[in-house]
């Protein structure tokens, strides 16, 4: 019978990896990446492409919203909810699996890489959180866990998988030169990682009824100003910004000068305070000190 495999799949060199591990001892294998307003499935798209693997994408956002407001395990370092964002993508997965006859989930985790969510108490915290545990698969560090129900059930050949371990690459790296693989460069990837996105977004937050998927995504881009205690403004830096604003913005108050070159503005909150807004466009644009 031949063994089917649904992946967590960001398009990064672990994901990669853990796909093409399954793939070399004949797994058939399908993978998803996951989109929300603060990561793309796009790098997961490509990747899936070039990889020749069968791709779907899947919105996170309602998920990852709820999770911002109370995360049951807490937040990282800045306002990433890691253990319960990856067992709710797992929930999702194994969801998929059972209606679709797939024998287990994996991703691309590595033991020990991530100080918060991937030491082996919150590997399996996720697990148990995800519902799906007995059938999660990480198959890059597998031999230094405790055996899953494939492995026991020989679905997959446990001594075809890695014991990788630790914060290094290298040797994730050496294994997709070996293998052929292109991936994108390690790390990153989630706004809610990055301290200068969660400062502004931390703002937003103390802000009652301001959050919400359109502004966290419009919060990506430009100057950010808090005007007042339930008010903010972004100003655009350049034409990528005024263009991001613009798009955005939906009905919310913008601005910019006619006859001008500059920046675009878009108001956040209280619109009586739109003179202030229009001030912070003026001086960028090289009209007021």
């Amino acid at each position: 019978m031949l063994t089917r495999a649904l992946g967590a799949y960001s398009g990064g060199l672990d994901s990669v990896l853990a796909a093409e591990v399954l793939r070399s001892q004949g797994v058939e294998v399908e993978v998803v990446s996951f989109e929300s307003p603060f990561f793309s499935w796009e790098e997961g798209r490509v990747a899936a492409a070039g990889q020749g693997l069968p791709w779907r994408g899947l919105d996170f956002t309602p998920v990852i919203m709820r999770l911002l407001k109370d995360p049951p395990s807490g937040f990282g370092r800045n306002l990433n909810p890691c253990i319960d964002c990856h067992a709710g993508m797992f929930r999702i997965l194994g969801g998929i699996a059972e209606e679709e006859g797939f024998n287990l989930i994996f991703s691309g985790e590595v033991l020990g890489q991530r100080p918060m969510s991937q030491n082996r108490n919150s590997l399996n915290r996720v697990a148990n959180l995800s519902g799906h545990g007995d059938i999660l698969l990480r198959p890059l560090s597998a031999k230094l866990l405790d055996p899953t129900l494939p492995e026991r059930l020989e679905l997959v050949d446990r001594d075809r998988l890695l014991d990788i371990s630790g914060r290094g690459r290298r040797r994730q790296m050496r294994l997709a030169e070996e293998h052929g693989l292109s991936y994108r460069n390690p790390g990153g990837g989630c706004l809610l990682t990055e301290p200068n996105y969660c400062h502004r977004l931390k703002v937003v937050m103390e802000i009652p009824g301001m959050l919400s998927p359109a502004v966290a995504r419009l919060i990506r881009h430009g100057r950010f100003f808090r005007l007042s205690s339930d008010t903010v403004a972004l100003v655009g830096r350049d034409e990528t910004d005024n263009a991001a604003i613009e798009s955005l913005a939906g009905d919310l108050v913008t601005f910019s000068l006619e006859d001008v070159p500059g920046p675009t503005g878009v108001l956040i909150g209280d619109r009586a305070l739109l003179p202030e807004m229009v001030m912070l466009v003026r001086k960028y644009a090289g009209l007021e000190e």
